[in-house]
């Protein structure tokens, strides 16, 4: 037994097969190691079930008492769920369990039973036990055990003392020897440990201090050593009633439910019986179905009205109805697995997951709801109305953090299911109903997904719709209402880069994690591994990835032991070519077939030689099959993983710390992980989100400090200006900005751009500055930061000059490259300051434009280039600039030509009714004043175009996001446990 989790299983299969008729006579041996406090209370349970074999006729067992040789990893373990660490806290804690147990076991009657396997190398400890034996006189019930190779001269006199010692080590073939390496490096790491004895062993004769140190350790166990029971570390029951007191203070992850306990393991095991018959949430599911125009009209203007007194409640008031809901989904963590399993497929250990971080979505929310209001320099204006609008793949998680995001920032909610997933939608909300949440304000409609869906969606009453699907489906929703305020996480096609530095074993695990955990049913599944230089020759790795998947039970998941469950409907389009068929090239390495004749069961598949540029290389496909591409280095596995139109999740797999560093600094994604798995973002601890057509609209990562900003309208903060001239406290860069254009700013405008550039320092160095890791925990970094974005900055005719002013030294502040397009002139001294060599922010067009040549431009998908016709070049700007007194006048009679005819004069292929496929890519435009409505009109609603059109602020924390991307970096820092310095160490 060499972890917890295998503790009580290992013992129940020891005994199992010892119990057939056949192996009655057979003495057989188990390990029980004392660094867990459960290890007194099995060898008891151990001797009472031998006393009972050998009553029978049969052979007594062997028991071997180690210390215990996997403590780091079970740290490691104890802090990413959030569970009691399973060992003692202390080694002389553990020193005193294992004279605790020998103590014990060296009686008459027990050892007749039970022959103990002294096993360890500190000599006081043998010395100890072998003096015990002797006077318990059961020396002929006793092994001493060494590890061979470990301490010969120590062996020796033992050896010699107590007439006889057992070597034991690991035996493996001689092809699969580096299979042990990790095996030996953790014993290795053990015995140099400054607690282990070891370290000391060949100092102890010469060197008095080590042996005072070792004989102090000696005394303080045995001084501490009792004849008590000691309990488990973990005790979590998830049959018993949840404690449901008040929340702590301060976030904190929820904890997954322990599968290593008995009474854990007994409670799901009634869940997915259960979950063959459910019908949960049916009754619910009928109530909300709407089936006519009239009715969804009275639902949608119910809500709104609900939102909008929901609305006027300070943040603190919709913190608490959220800490209330969050009671509930912990207090029915049991109904919503059990719905999940019986319509989603979900297997127990998809589902439990699942349900905390629906949990933690609600605790997390919460305290960000209540910082809304500390916002400085603006005024949040909730919106009315939200859809929400989640996939079925994640049928708990992304309703709820939908709903609930919704609910914190004073929004009503309409939660509109996905078909396949509707009744655990009713679940979710009759607990928030139950929770506190009036109905008025959370509506759960169920209806036809043609017309009144879109009748839904596109109704002007609706202020956001928070979407989790296909980009294909937030294209159709744009194409409804192009001015729909849509924030939507879309599709992912997800890449694991494999290096020669990388450790295989741990590859292959995480790799086989990441792409067929929900049975590739998730748009964050890695569905393409990348496998660098000498890494695509190894027999070894195809051998280890191939045993793996082919490992994997497939089931229904009413079956306990189901790893992988059913897809959900059976597979057509591009699923089932990439099921079924091969491109040229390609072969299959295991070739995915379908288990029943349901056509959802299916086995998972793997297919090699995928090449740049092919279907499979671009293409989402949401399924079990994973694809193997082979690169010549590191930039060029980077150059292909970036190649998609998608930028969700990466991974890595290198245990070089250059080759992280040029990596994390080049991926394109939202959401990295290196050494780890791809999949399962916790909220607050790694925030879920991606760059390029993986997200779209103005919104912010799901589960991270962002989301409810982003939902949010804001607004002015107006006041009086203060009197002061002073530039104290703004940053270098606004200064230069300040002072370029403070001839053609009133006092009041020089005030609003001078506070607003100090907020931007102070929510730099607060919030967006360097990286963040909140959770902190010493066995995986997971760092949040943000990178630079471009964005287009439009002044219109009605904006202000001073809000551009103020936006462009927040551009700087952030390092965002920038297009300024105006309608207005600018000031000269402006444009010198940004077109001079030393700019403080990069611009890379300037163009002086009227509202019809803008939405020109952007119908003709020419925002991001240059534009067709000249307005005068850098060298008149500048010449123009000398000669004006305070105003750049550009000769507005050249622009205004440019009109649709002369683009198409220009260029006859020009489309102007909306941009065509790939005209954008994830393009930002900040307004300023104008239309927003006619620009999305303009653009078509594309998705892949985000407009920020709200008032400009005062606040850096709010006017700094556009020019920001967000990337969550999650790397596992130890090494078997042990946490590795060059990975604390490592500038992410």
């Amino acid at each position: 037994m060499e972890e917890y989790h295998d503790l009580d299983l290992t013992i129940d299969v020891f005994t199992r097969i010892l119990d057939t008729p056949s192996m009655l006579k057979l003495e057989a041996g188990i390990v029980l190691q004392a660094y867990l406090p459960d290890a007194l209370g099995a060898l008891q349970l151990l001797t009472e079930w031998s006393r009972a074999r050998v009553a029978r006729g049969g052979a007594p067992i062997k028991v071997r008492v180690v210390k215990g040789a996997n403590l780091a990893m079970e740290r490691v373990d104890a802090s990413l769920h959030g569970w009691p660490l399973a060992t003692w806290s202390s080694k002389v804690e553990t020193d005193t369990n294992y004279k605790r147990m020998l103590n014990w076991a060296l009686t008459l009657d027990n050892a007749a039973v039970v022959k103990i396997g002294i096993a360890g190398h500190n000599l006081f400890d043998v010395a100890y036990a072998w003096n015990l034996a002797k006077r318990r006189m059961v020396t002929g019930r006793v092994d001493f055990e060494m590890l061979l190779g470990m301490a010969t001269a120590q062996a020796a006199a033992v050896r010699a003392d107590v007439g006889q010692l057992l070597l034991y080590t690991p035996v493996v073939h001689p092809h699969e020897f580096d299979s042990a390496i990790s095996y030996l490096v953790r014993r290795l790491e053990e015995n140099a440990s400054s607690e282990n004895f070891l370290s000391g062993a060949f100092d102890l004769a010469t060197d008095p201090e080590v042996f005072d140190r070792e004989k102090s350790r000696f005394l303080a166990s045995l001084a501490a050593l009792d004849d008590r029971v000691p309990r488990p570390n973990r005790r979590q029951d998830r049959s018993r009633r949840l404690d449901l007191g008040a929340p702590t203070a301060g976030f904190v992850n929820a904890s997954d439910t322990d599968p290593s306990l008995e009474a854990n393991r007994t409670w799901g095991r009634k869940i997915l019986r259960r979950s063959a018959t459910s019908e949960l949430g049916i009754e619910t599911i009928d109530e909300a179905w709407v089936d006519d125009p009239g009715r969804l009209e009275e639902v949608v203007a119910g809500v709104a009205a609900a939102g909008v007194a929901w609305g006027r409640e300070d943040g603190a008031t919709r913190a608490e109805l959220l800490d209330l809901v969050g009671q509930g989904l912990a207090a029915h963590r049991a109904e919503l697995i059990e719905v999940m399993a019986s319509e989603t497929g979900k297997t127990i250990a998809e589902g439990d997951p699942e349900v905390s971080e629906a949990i933690d979505f609600a605790f997390y929310y919460a305290e960000q709801a209540r910082a809304l209001d500390r916002v400085e320099g603006a005024v949040a204006v909730p919106p009315r109305l939200t859809v929400v609008a989640p996939p079925w793949n994640f049928p708990v998680s992304i309703p709820v953090g939908g709903v609930l995001a919704a609910l914190a920032v004073g929004s009503g909610v309409i939660l509109k299911p996905a078909p396949q997933a509707h009744r655990s939608a009713a679940v979710i909300a009759e607990i928030l109903w139950k929770s506190g949440v009036p109905k008025s304000l959370l509506a759960l409609v169920d209806l036809d997904e043609g017309s009144l869906g879109r009748d839904l969606i596109a109704h002007p009453a609706v202020d956001r719709v928070i979407l989790t699907g296909s980009y294909d489906t937030a294209a159709l929703f744009r194409s409804w209402r192009p001015d729909l305020p849509l924030h939507a996480e879309t599709s992912g096609k997800n890449a694991i880069v494999v290096t020669p530095s990388a450790d295989l074993d741990l590859a292959v695990a995480d790799i086989v994690q990441s792409a067929f955990g929900h049975a590739g049913q998730k748009c964050s599944a890695a569905s393409l591994v990348i496998l660098v230089g000498s890494v695509a020759e190894s027999a070894r790795f195809r051998r280890q990835l191939v045993d793996a998947v082919s490992s994997l039970r497939v089931g229904y998941p009413d079956v306990p032991t189901t790893r992988m469950g059913p897809l959900i409907d059976p597979p057509t389009g591009k699923l089932e070519r990439g099921l079924r068929t091969l491109a040229d090239g390609e072969s299959w390495l295991l070739k995915p077939a379908a288990l029943d004749d349901t056509d959802v069961l299916w086995s998972p598949g793997i297919r090699d030689g995928v090449t740049p540029g092919s279907e499979f290389h671009l293409t989402e496909y949401f399924g079990p099959v994973l694809g193997i591409m082979h690169a010549s280095s590191l930039s060029e596995a980077i150059e292909w993983q970036n190649a998609v139109d998608y930028g969700l999740t990466a991974g890595l797999h290198a245990l070089d710390v250059d080759e992280i560093a040029t990596w994390s600094d080049a991926v394109q994604a939202g959401n990295l992980y290196v050494n780890r798995t791809t999949t399962g973002a916790i909220v607050q601890r790694q925030p879920f989100g991606g760059w390029k057509r993986s997200t779209v609209g103005t919104g912010a990562k799901a589960g991270g400090p962002n989301q409810l900003v982003g939902l949010t309208t804001w607004r002015r903060n107006n006041h009086e200006p203060t009197s002061s001239l002073s530039l104290h406290g703004v940053p270098d860069v606004g200064v230069r900005v300040i002072e370029a254009t403070r001839s053609v700013l009133s006092f009041g405008e020089f005030d609003f751009v001078r506070s607003g550039s100090a907020s931007d320092l102070r929510a730099w160095q607060d919030d967006y500055a360097g990286s963040r890791d909140p959770s902190a925990l010493e066995s995986e970094r997971n760092v949040f930061r943000y990178r630079p974005h471009p964005v287009i900055l439009r002044l219109s005719t009605d904006g202000r000059m001073a809000d551009l002013v103020r936006l462009v030294a927040a551009a700087a502040v952030a390092g965002a490259p920038l297009s300024i397009s105006s309608a207005l002139p600018l000031p000269a001294t402006l444009v010198q300051l940004l077109r001079g060599a030393d700019s403080p922010v990069r611009v890379d067009e300037i163009t002086i434009e009227n509202e019809g040549l803008w939405l020109a431009r952007a119908s003709a998908g020419l925002l991001q280039g240059q534009v067709s016709a000249p307005v005068e070049d850098d060298l008149a700007l500048i010449e123009r600039a000398t000669r004006d007194s305070g105003l750049l006048q550009l000769g507005l009679q050249n622009t205004v030509a440019l009109d649709r005819a002369a683009l198409l004069e220009a260029d006859p292929t020009t489309r102007l009714d909306g941009p065509g496929p790939g005209v954008y890519r994830g393009l930002r435009v900040r307004l300023i004043g104008g239309d927003p409505a006619a620009l999305a009109r303009a653009v078509a609603g594309s998705p892949d175009v985000a407009i920020y059109a709200d008032e400009v602020t005062e606040s850096g924390r709010i006017e700094l996001l556009p020019f920001l991307h967000e990337q969550a970096v999650s790397l596992t820092a130890h090494r078997f446990g042990n946490p590795v310095a060059e990975l604390a160490a490592l500038r992410l």
